[in-house]
């Protein structure tokens, strides 16, 4: 029986801006200082535990006397950065793999900033954003905003092509209607296909990266013959960009459109919880893995089950998926990375590796949703798929 649910849910809603020459200047000095507070907190804080051993709990304001063209941008901004710096810390006591916080590049591409929503210190007028200190920024708002949701913050960012974007945070009460489980799907991996699905379909991923990457090593060829300060190397530096730009785009709108189409398609989908960092430095699959986006697939794919009320259910990586036979369930541990085609010895079934593959997937999964729900009564899919071996 479905249950209807209320929860409070954040979604951000980002629309291009085009600021003046001085707000643009406003903005590159906020950038510079929420990368200085950051990283001189840091720096401080470091020096400060290795001759006491405590913590150093300073704070931005700690420094604006010492410099006072920190008084000239938001000061939610260099707010941000100490809390981005308390997460970093955070994140890297509860897991070590995680590392230390590092410090912040001036070179690096990803520049950006957030400052709060205060007493009506952010407003969307007539084509326009109020922010702080910038004033009226004009912003190409393509879509509108329900009236029920409630402003948190805004990401100011920057792309390397010198595009300017709002990342707009609202909070709002999503009423979520549950669904009841009927419809599974497993989802295989495929370093080609993107995925394969236990239905026999695969995603057929057109591989953008690899589709410009020829006119990406030209073009690359024609910045390394520029000179460093000269204008025509910027030049050269945007168009890559622009191409990189690109292709990132294609790539989050094939995302966005299959992991839709999946959404609307299944009420349960299985997948595997792969390492994809670890994937990509095995056996020179960097380029693949990071050409195809599967990371950024399955956070869109969760995110879209639960604002269905469906789930994704991640079994456990070390799962023998591939090397199961999806018919009797016998396990053939001497199967290669080479062998595409499976066939079972047992029963003689012959199956496509990843399609095989996903069948298991969606089994198990199932397998796993009826222990957690702990019943089978009024859930025959899920007792049938457990049962099917």
């Amino acid at each position: 029986m479905s249950e209807v649910v209320g929860i409070k849910s954040n979604k951000a809603f980002k629309f291009r801006i085009y600021p003046n020459a001085s707000q643009q200047t406003l903005i590159a000095k906020t950038f510079g200082c929420v990368r200085f507070i950051y990283n001189r907190m840091l720096s401080d804080r470091i020096e400060y535990y290795e001759l006491t051993g405590k913590r150093l709990n300073n704070t931005p304001a700690k420094y604006k006397k010492e410099f006072e063209w920190l008084k000239e941008v938001d000061s939610l901004a260099l707010a941000n950065a100490q809390l981005n710096l308390n997460k970093a810390y955070r994140n890297h006591f509860r897991d070590k793999a995680i590392g230390s916080p590092k410090f912040k590049s001036k070179k690096s591409n990803h520049q950006s900033y957030t400052t709060n929503y205060v007493s009506g210190n952010i407003r969307l007028i007539d084509g326009y954003i109020v922010l702080p200190k910038l004033k009226a920024v004009r912003i190409k708002q393509h879509r509108d905003i329900p009236d029920d949701h409630k402003l948190k913050s805004v990401t100011i960012s920057r792309t390397p092509t010198g595009k300017y974007y709002a990342s707009i945070l609202y909070e709002y009460e999503s009423h979520i209607e549950t669904v009841e489980p009927e419809r599974f799907l497993g989802l295989d991996y495929s370093m080609t296909e993107l995925i394969v699905s236990s239905d026999g379909i695969k995603a057929g991923y057109p591989r953008y990266y690899r589709q410009a990457l020829k006119k990406l090593k030209r073009e690359q060829r024609k910045l390394s013959g520029c000179d460093k300060a000269s204008r025509n190397r910027n030049k050269q530096r945007i168009k890559i960009a622009g191409l990189h730009e690109k292709v990132a785009n294609q790539r989050k709108d094939f995302l966005h459109k299959l992991s839709r189409q999946i959404t609307n398609a299944a009420d349960v989908v299985c997948i595997e919880d792969l390492s994809m960092k670890g994937m990509s430095k095995a056996l020179n699959f960097g380029k693949s893995v990071s050409d195809n986006g599967f990371g950024l697939f399955v956070s869109m794919l969760e995110y879209k089950l639960n604002e269905r009320g469906k789930q994704l259910v991640k079994i456990d990586k070390w799962f023998p998926s591939s090397k199961m036979c999806s018919e009797c369930g016998t396990v053939n541990g001497s199967l290669l990375l080479s062998e595409r085609i499976y066939h079972c010895e047992v029963c003689g079934n012959t199956f496509d590796r990843d399609h095989n593959a996903s069948i298991n997937i969606r089994n198990e999964g199932a397998r796993m949703l009826l222990e957690t729900m702990n019943r089978t009564v009024g859930h025959p899919e899920i007792a049938r798929l457990c049962c099917s071996h």
